[in-house]
């Protein structure tokens, strides 16, 4: 067992995409629910619920920008792979920054049970750079196939498996 397995996860199993997908799940919510509050929708249960999810967004993107980091550190610098990976880096970076701003900007809002508008612009703005940030990403699994290991004939089983096995290394070129 390597170690590197405990921040990249294992053959065919890497840890950085379900991250992602706690915190890009955390952030579409945050933008739902200021959503409906702007909207009128609730009264102030929805600018209590987008100040939670925006704040465990930004806690579970800690653990996601270093597993990502880890990864983007093996990548070959210069290739088509790493700038794509830079670009989806640099662009989740500005998303942070559009929902870090809301998160300062909406506090005296969200302790009045309020969304108020430059939070929820910043919010929207913030979830559509997310957006295009998360179209990069798939970039780098679909399309570059990053980490992504072609065994299409493994059994349901082993597949799934969360163990290391011989070819699983062998197809991520361990």
């Amino acid at each position: 067992m390597k170690l590197s397995y405990l921040w990249r996860g294992l053959p065919g199993h890497p840890i950085h995409p379900p991250l992602t997908d706690a915190t890009i799940g955390a952030y579409t919510f945050a933008t739902a629910a200021a959503t409906v509050q702007v909207l009128g929708i609730t009264t102030h249960s929805g600018a209590y619920g987008w100040w939670i999810a925006m704040l465990f967004a930004l806690i579970v993107s800690v653990l996601t920008v270093l597993t990502g980091l880890m990864d983007w550190l093996t990548i070959s610098w210069g290739t088509p792979l790493w700038r794509t990976a830079t670009t989806h880096a640099l662009v989740m970076a500005t998303a942070t920054v559009f929902f870090v701003l809301a998160i300062i900007f909406g506090h005296k809002h969200y302790s009045h049970g309020l969304v108020g508008t430059g939070p929820y612009i910043l919010t929207v703005i913030g979830f559509g750079v997310l957006t295009v940030g998360g179209w990069l990403g798939g970039a780098i699994t679909y399309v570059h196939g990053m980490r992504v290991l072609n065994l299409v004939d493994e059994p349901a089983l082993k597949a799934s498996a969360p163990v290391v096995t011989p070819e699983k290394e062998q197809a991520e070129g361990a």
